[in-house]
């Protein structure tokens, strides 16, 4: 009798991404979730659980109003565990407990982190935790000094919790309850610089923050941290100047910074988007689809991806060798570059054409900057989201769905492998 074919840990990793959207939105379905000062849908809990997992930030309700305490405490673990990754929590449990990894899950943990070897996964992913509950510890007690000047001690704790999570994962939710996002806070500079730094934190990467903090004097730093930190600090002052161009009086310096931050794959909003012009519009589409970078708590295509489809492009343009801080990068490398930007790209053109067609009456932009924000797993809006149709919604969650996975990931997941071992002809053709 035929053996049953095991899942791949790709496989695996989408449907245990799927298995907690699932119970998550049953969990936010209860009645002890709700409030009652808002009518909640299965629908609105399912677009909630999805945006949580994906760590996205998009809300079809206002989460400080329409959510429980349980129900904020439902919203927080899960976008704890779509930050880490399901694997990776709970391999990084069992490595903390001190027990070990079978090969399978050591296979998990390389899938869902993007480790580039088997060596010291179990260190690794022990580490792993250990940052991040250690940075979003830290996280909250920045944020405690903030909250506690506006709501009682115990309250203040929560919350400081509760955003200190949201932001080192990207996630963007809130629970302040106004409707703006953290708006209130929008002058405010030590909040804002907070918020920047656990974004900031959280999107450059596990692997890049170990590097960092155990780095010894005279050690050279690893290409993939190099080109993290370049391409981070081109990306953040790049963005705070064309921001700050496009929107010109309309927005602060510290407003352009933040937003050049929050764009980054995190969601939070101390200005409405709703006002910005179409350029502005137009570079944070740009700064959300290129995103984080890899083994963050971040979504987008990647900063690394970035960088090595421009080293590829100017390497044909010039038939010059693409090279980085003195290192050969593989043809390998640029040709999958290419390839993740080609079809993230195709899907949010895509989704833009298709919610365009469900929704006549909303204007383009609109809907470009919602779209690219679901692909990014971003979750800044320009207010459209709770009044979109049901189509539209859907659309929207399989979008942020692909864009936590990685549309390569996703295309590739069902995909047969097998070669027919025959060789077709060879012929060329005029191209460009």
């Amino acid at each position: 009798m035929q053996k049953r074919k095991k899942l791949s840990p790709g496989k695996m990793i989408a449907v245990g991404f799927l298995l907690v959207i699932f119970i998550g939105s049953l969990l936010l379905s209860l009645p002890a979730a709700h409030t009652g000062e808002t009518r909640v849908t299965y629908l609105d809990a399912l677009f909630t659980s999805v945006s949580c997992v994906c760590v996205t930030g998009l809300i079809t309700v206002e989460t400080g109003v329409a959510y429980t305490t349980f129900g904020h405490a439902i919203i927080i673990l899960l976008i704890q565990i779509g930050g880490l990754g399901i694997t990776s929590l709970g391999a990084g449990l069992i490595a903390l407990l001190g027990g070990r990894l079978n090969q399978r899950e050591n296979s998990l943990v390389k899938e869902a982190l993007n480790y580039p070897t088997w060596n010291g996964i179990k260190p690794l992913i022990r580490a792993v935790l250990l940052l991040d509950f250690s940075i979003e510890l830290m996280g909250a007690v920045l944020y405690f000094f903030s909250f506690v000047r506006d709501y009682p001690t115990g309250k203040a704790v929560w919350m400081a919790v509760f955003h200190s999570i949201s932001a080192f994962n990207n996630a963007g939710f809130d629970i302040l309850g106004n409707g703006d996002s953290i708006g209130v806070y929008t002058h405010d500079v030590y909040f804002n610089l907070v918020t920047c730094f656990m974004i900031v934190l959280g999107g450059l990467g596990f692997f890049v923050i170990r590097e960092l903090i155990f780095h010894r004097r005279g050690e050279r730093f690893s290409l993939h941290t190099k080109i993290v930190l370049t391409m981070t600090g081109i990306l953040l002052c790049g963005g705070t100047l064309l921001v700050k161009l496009t929107e010109g009086d309309g927005i602060t310096w510290l407003g352009a910074f933040f937003s050049s931050v929050t764009a980054r794959t995190a969601g939070f909003a101390t200005f409405p988007y709703s006002g910005f012009s179409t350029a502005g519009i137009v570079i944070m589409c740009v700064l959300m689809f290129i995103g984080a970078s890899p083994g963050s708590t971040g979504g987008g295509m990647k900063t690394t991806t970035f960088f090595a489809l421009i080293k590829s492009l100017a390497s044909n343009s010039t038939g010059r060798e693409a090279r980085a801080f003195g290192k050969r990068i593989p043809d390998g490398i640029m040709h999958r570059a290419f390839v993740i930007i080609s079809l993230g790209l195709i899907w949010a053109i895509g989704v833009t054409t298709a919610i365009t067609a469900f929704e006549p009456n909303i204007p383009l932009r609109d809907i470009m900057f919602e779209c690219f924000s679901a692909m990014g797993t971003v979750g800044l809006t320009t207010g459209i989201t709770p009044i979109l149709s049901t189509a539209s919604k859907i659309t929207l969650m399989l979008t942020m769905y692909i864009g936590r996975l990685g549309p390569l990931t996703v295309a590739t997941l069902w995909a047969r492998t097998k070669e027919s071992g025959v060789s077709r002809p060879e012929e060329q053709f005029p191209i460009g």
